[in-house]
């Protein structure tokens, strides 16, 4: 009998639990406070969470909330999304690399206005794009919110037809720096715009960096044309798209900023921000080898993709500075079966870096492809073609931003 006894009681036990167990299984999200909705909505992607900001008003008003923007900051990444440009300079379309889908965004409104409309994407950072309008006047957005601000005037001697590169260090989607470097090789000078001032500093003056074991000649006195990215020897002002005309990248390495860019004698410029010095990097490829080149930035670090032909053939290799010998050491390469179509058909590259990922844009007069590089597995992936109105849309480059709800301006 009391082993019976000791039975029910056990039977009942498990019923109780079994009925707990099927309460909270029964637990719906409208239970949740808002503390905690607000958690678990800021682990969305950000492209899951504006659809399930129509499931309620509810959950639409949790967008607008400080401390929804505060969780989302929490969230140490996101995948990375890709703003195009195509050749008009009209289009708002990104790649969402996170569902491998593209999408159209709501174009920011300032920069509708008419003064703005002709606005050109120039450098990207976390959650934030900065848009060149001319005379080096620039607008910060947040492609996500549509948030954005014209930054003060540049008042110096950085007048256009100087401005060299433009490069954007966002930190914590909170503050950020726009850095504009300007001149001609050797007398540059550099601004810094910081967002927490609100003001650009001073013009600083870099001095070429003096190291006697480079052997290489920088100058290129004798070289007349260079090789564009798009393969063509041209003359010096000439520029195949203008949204990479200012192509460069930062990276903060010992705590020191850089900024690297292309001159326009194809050789890539090193811009060191704390030493106030500059250097020259010896060339991938003799200067009047065919290639198309372009900067880009992974992980902290500065690397270079080289669409070069050789041999009756077209090979696409990505490349990685060794400091300590002063020489260029190739990591990944696109598998010739891929890069062979490219051969004589004066392909341009555009490339963007985001995390391990290398976004690739390559466009000829013949045709265009958008292809992924995944630099831990050397997996190349080309992307589908993004259609509207039943045609396929050509885009001539991409810049890299977190889709951060919560990235200020």
């Amino acid at each position: 009998m009391e082993h019976n006894d000791n039975w029910a009681s056990r039977a009942g036990r498990k019923r109780k639990l079994e009925a707990q167990d099927k309460g909270m299984l029964s637990l719906s999200m409208d239970e949740l406070n808002e503390d905690l909705l607000e958690r678990v909505l800021s682990w969305l992607p950000t492209s899951a969470f504006f659809r399930a900001a129509s499931v309620c008003k509810r959950w639409k008003s949790v967008s607008d909330s400080a401390s929804f923007k505060l969780a989302c900051s929490e969230i140490p990444s996101r995948e990375p999304w890709f703003l195009m440009v195509d050749p008009h300079l009209n289009q708002s379309t990104i790649f969402d690399s996170a569902d491998r889908s593209w999408k159209k965004l709501n174009y920011p409104p300032l920069l509708k206005q008419s003064s703005n409309c002709d606005s050109i994407p120039v450098a990207a950072s976390g959650g934030l794009v900065c848009f060149h309008m001319g005379a080096c006047n620039f607008i910060v957005c947040n492609p996500v919110t549509g948030s954005c601000r014209e930054l003060p005037p540049v008042h110096a001697a950085q007048e256009n037809h100087s401005l060299l590169a433009v490069a954007m260090n966002a930190q914590n989607n909170q503050s950020y720096k726009l850095v504009l470097v300007s001149g001609e090789l050797p007398k540059l000078s550099c601004k810094v715009y910081n967002s927490s001032t609100g003001c650009w500093g001073e013009e600083i003056f870099l001095r070429r960096k003096v190291d006697e074991s480079q052997e290489f000649d920088s100058n290129d006195d004798n070289a007349v044309y260079f090789l564009s990215k798009a393969g063509n020897v041209v003359a010096t002002d000439m520029q195949r798209s203008p949204s990479k005309q200012y192509s460069s990248v930062i990276t903060v390495k010992d705590g020191e900023e850089i900024v690297y860019f292309l001159s326009s004698s194809g050789t890539i410029v090193s811009c060191n921000l704390t030493t106030k010095c500059f250097s020259e990097y010896p060339r991938l490829l003799p200067v009047f080898c065919e290639y198309s080149i372009d900067v880009v930035e992974c992980k902290g670090e500065m690397l270079v993709v080289v669409l070069s032909e050789f041999f009756e053939s077209a090979n696409l290799r990505i490349w990685r500075f060794d400091e300590s010998i002063r020489s260029w050491n190739q990591i990944v390469a696109m598998p010739p079966a891929m890069s062979h179509e490219f051969y004589g058909k004066k392909v341009d590259i555009n490339c963007v870096g985001a995390g391990d990922q290398i976004f690739i844009c390559l466009n000829s007069a013949e045709f265009f492809r958008y292809v992924v590089c995944d630099l831990r597995t050397n997996e190349w992936i080309e992307l589908p073609k993004c259609f509207k109105n039943g045609e396929a849309v050509e885009f001539m480059s991409a810049f890299s931003f977190e889709p951060r709800i919560e990235a200020s301006v």
